[in-house]
C-alpha cells in the first residue's frame, strides 16, 4: 500500500517506520523548506513492544523520503494524520481538496464532535483510530520513543466500511493488535478526560515520569479523571458502552494510584513514554479545552480547576 504520513511528529515517525518495515511506501508530507531542513534520515531510539512485552531496543539511522507538494490527482492508499488536537481544523482544511480516492486515517486526540472534525473530508473515506506510542524528538534531532503492541480503532455507530477494514488489516499485518470500538466517539472523549486528569499531576510535578515511585500524585490523577466522567455523560455519552475502560477510573483510588504509579515506574515501554515526552503545551491544551467545556457546561471539575495555574494559557503581551 502507497502511505502518506502527514507531517514529520513523533506518532508520523513512529509508525511511518513500523509500517514501511512492514513492506508498504511511505513518504511524508511536510511545509515547504522543511525537507532541507530535516534532512534524508531520520535517528531513532525506540522500544518495540510489539514482540516482547517488556520491549526490543531499536537504533538506527532510517533514510526516509519527503514530499512537500500534495496535489489532488496523487496516487496514495491512505494517509494517516496524527497531529495534535488543536491543529486538526488546520490539517483538515488543507486535505479536504487533496484527498484524492485515499482514506484518511484520523489518528490522535479528539475534544471536537467527529462529524464536524473532518471538515470537507467525505466521510466515507474516513478511518478512525488511536495509536499506542508517545516519545519525543531530543536537542540532536533523535527520536526516542515507545512502540506498545496495540492500536485503537473504532467507528461512530456503524459497522466497519470496506475501507476502515483495509486499515485495520495494515495495522494486523505489521504486528498491532487491533482494539475495535463501536462508539468510538465516546472512547475518544473518554481518553481526551483521561489525559487531563493524569497531566493535572504531570504538569504540577514537572514529567510525567515522576508519577511513577508516587503512588499518592498517581492516585490524586485517578480521582481528577472520576471528576471528569459526569462531563462525557452531559455531552451525550453512556457510559455503559465502556465499562472496560470506566470500570478502573471507578475501582477503590488507593488500588489504581499505587497500580498507576507502579506501571509507569517499572513497565518499560510506558516509563520510557513518559520519561521522553517533549511536548508540554499538547498537555496544557488538554486540560485548558476539558476545563473550558467543564465550566461552559456547569459541571464542578474541582482537581481540574485546582490545577489550572498549570496549563493556563500566558497572558497575551
Amino acid at each position: 500500500m502507497k502511505i502518506l504520513m502527514f507531517g514529520r511528529g513523533v506518532i508520523a515517525t513512529i509508525y511511518g517506520w513500523a509500517l514501511e518495515r512492514a513492506g508498504h511506501d511511505v513518504e511524508f508530507y511536510v511545509r515547504p523548506g522543511r525537507a532541507a531542513q530535516y534532512g534524508e534520515a531520520i535517528d531513532l531510539d525506540l522500544l518495540d513492544s510489539r514482540r516482547r512485552l517488556r520491549g526490543e531496543r531499536v537504533t538506527e539511522r532510517w533514510p526516509v523520503r519527503y514530499r512537500e507538494e500534495l496535489p489532488p490527482g496523487h496516487d496514495f492508499d491512505l494517509i494517516v494524520l496524527s497531529v495534535q488536537h488543536y491543529n486538526l481544523a488546520e490539517a483538515v482544511a488543507f486535505l479536504g481538496p487533496r484527498v484524492g480516492r485515499a482514506t484518511v486515517l484520523v489518528f490522535n486526540n479528539l475534544w471536537a464532535e467527529p462529524s464536524e472534525a473532518i471538515g470537507t473530508i467525505p466521510a466515507d473515506q474516513v478511518a478512525w483510530g488511536f495509536p499506542g506510542a508517545g516519545g519525543g524528538f531530543d536537542d540532536a534531532g533523535v527520536l526516542h520513543g515507545s512502540l506498545l503492541p496495540v492500536v485503537f480503532s473504532g467507528t461512530l455507530g456503524s459497522p466497519p466500511t470496506e475501507r476502515e477494514r483495509a486499515v485495520r488489516e495494515v495495522f494486523g499485518q505489521a504486528g498491532f493488535k487491533v482494539r475495535e470500538n463501536a462508539d468510538f466517539r465516546g472512547w475518544l472523549w473518554i481518553h481526551f478526560i483521561q489525559n487531563a486528569g493524569l497531566h493535572t499531576r504531570s504538569l504540577k510535578l514537572g514529567s510525567l515520569a515522576e508519577i511513577a515511585g508516587a503512588p499518592g500524585e498517581a492516585r490524586q490523577a485517578v480521582l481528577a479523571i472520576r471528576e471528569l466522567l459526569p462531563l462525557v455523560e452531559a455531552r451525550g455519552i453512556d457510559l455503559r458502552r465502556h465499562r472496560g475502560d470506566v470500570l478502573l477510573l471507578k475501582s477503590p483510588s488507593w488500588l489504581t494510584g499505587p497500580a498507576l504509579s507502579w506501571l509507569f515506574g517499572h513497565f518499560p515501554p510506558m516509563r520510557l513514554l513518559a520519561e521522553s515526552h517533549a511536548n508540554p503545551e499538547e498537555l496544557r491544551a488538554v486540560g485548558r479545552d476539558t476545563l473550558a467545556e467543564a465550566r461552559r457546561r456547569g459541571i464542578s471539575v474541582p482537581r481540574l480547576g485546582a490545577a489550572e495555574p498549570y496549563f493556563a494559557a500566558p497572558p497575551v503581551k
